[in-house]
């Protein structure tokens, strides 16, 4: 625990809350920066990147605002010339000569003797919780860059060290131990934490960046090709469901165009061309948009990803999308970004079909 005499201990779920967002806001958003009543409460509340969702009230934030002053962590201002707007941060500069306005700025990083990588992580971790390395990599890119998962695990040794983090044990389901702040108890800031204590860590997928992850994906598909297209080449006509779910995509998509994202070796692009589809297949492997352009020469393939697609050059939309266990490889925090690149392309009107597994894990398939 941090024996900082000015921090002391954050007892409540909410101070912990409003100093991770004062925290957060100052370092994405510095033009907005220091924080009115409402746009804290917008802060503290909003509905990503945070972990547990909350619905304070002005009342509440002010209460614990006024707790926060009284330990020298928040001092209020009055913003801009002839402005009444108190805005909140953690302490007091003036800003300007002879500006009547007076902005906060936070001493926590300065008390605590932070870098901008212990700010980055300190802060995540006051909003959304327990985290694995891997987690903590992707949810700080915009507070701080760090190269690889290894150097987060460096950092939070070291702030381990400064009684300001500690690391959990690994529970069952777990690839990795997660790690907590120590300014406070955990387990009355986030009431969902012990209920998740075994859930396993789906962003695990991106413990090495999204690049690495693209590149293990294209490595392994590219090495099973053509075993793929052989155990797969009588799909869907071999399932019913499947082959039902495929011809009323196509139907509903009518004379438009139709894209099949993932499309791997190309049989279910070529399926979906001959009920008289005007398909085209894009997939992340160059090796299997060469073996699909090969084995189904009618249907127009090529390289791509679900977050960067592209509509097609006859219409202004695509008039219908088949996402055929394409997203599987995603990890839960690019699923949003998955989503609004397809909605960007299809068509007014237009339909999709989604295909995922069942199931809460990350399953790793070595054969």
């Amino acid at each position: 625990m941090s024996t900082d005499p000015v921090i002391g201990q954050l007892e409540l779920a909410m101070d912990q809350r409003v100093l991770g967002a004062l925290l957060e806001k100052q370092r994405t958003v510095p033009a907005s920066y220091p924080l009115t009543l409402n746009a804290l409460r917008t802060a503290c509340n909003q509905s990503s990147s945070r972990d547990p969702v909350t619905d304070y009230r002005d009342e509440d934030l002010q209460q614990c605002l006024r707790s926060l002053r009284d330990r020298d962590l928040v001092r209020y201002v009055w913003a801009g010339r002839g402005s009444r707007a108190v805005k909140y941060h953690q302490t007091y500069v003036w800003a300007g000569r002879g500006s009547r306005a007076v902005k906060y700025h936070q001493t926590l990083a300065e008390h605590l003797e932070l870098d901008d990588a212990g700010w980055a992580l300190l802060t995540v971790l006051l909003l959304r919780g327990p985290q694995a390395p891997g987690q903590l990599k992707t949810r700080t890119e915009r507070l701080h860059p760090f190269e690889s998962r290894e150097q987060v695990e460096q950092r939070l040794r070291r702030l381990a060290d400064a009684s300001l983090v500690m690391e959990l044990d690994r529970q069952p389901g777990q690839q990795d131990a997660r790690w907590v702040h120590a300014l406070g108890p955990v387990a009355a800031a986030h009431d969902r934490a012990g209920a998740n204590e075994s859930a396993p860590d789906l962003e695990t997928v991106l413990a090495d960046g999204p690049a690495a992850r693209d590149t293990a994906v294209r490595g392994v598909y590219s090495a099973v090709a053509h075993d793929y297209l052989a155990n797969r080449r009588a799909e869907p006509e071999s399932k019913p469901f499947e082959q039902w779910l495929l011809t009323r995509l196509r139907a509903q998509a009518g004379p438009g165009p139709m894209l099949d994202i993932g499309c791997g070796p190309g049989h279910l692009s070529d399926f979906l061309a001959q009920d008289g589809a005007a398909v085209t297949g894009v997939d992340l492997t160059p090796a299997m948009v060469e073996l699909a352009t090969a084995e189904f020469p009618d249907v127009h393939f090529e390289v791509g990803t679900v977050l960067d697609l592209l509509k097609p050059t006859t219409a202004a939309g695509w008039a219908g999308i088949c996402a055929w266990y394409s997203l599987i490889h995603l990890a839960p925090s690019e699923l949003g970004a998955a989503f609004a690149s397809m909605h960007r392309v299809l068509a007014p009107g237009g339909w999709a079909l989604v295909a995922v597994h069942a199931g809460a894990e990350v399953a790793r398939i070595d054969e």
